[in-house]
């Protein structure tokens, strides 16, 4: 069963690029691999991402709207 989220952003992804549907599929199969008993198990790389993130916002540090817009614009082709 899918969400009726999952299943706009499917239909969304269609229209993607091959290789960009590539990486989300990629993505979506690590997802699938880490979940253990129903509950994600992030690997080491993403706890020491998740430590960066919490300490960046610790600091105050948050990407201005205009770093975010630019980040989103490289997903949307």
């Amino acid at each position: 069963m899918k969400t009726k989220q999952l299943t706009d952003a499917l239909e969304r992804v269609e229209a993607w690029p091959p290789h960009v549907q590539n990486e989300l599929a990629e993505f979506a199969l690590e997802l699938d691999a880490g979940l253990k008993d129903g509950e994600y198990q992030p690997t080491l790389e993403e706890l020491a991402g998740i430590d960066r993130g919490l300490r960046a916002a610790a600091e105050g540090r948050f990407a201005t709207d205009q770093q975010v817009e630019a980040a989103l614009a490289k997903f949307r082709g």
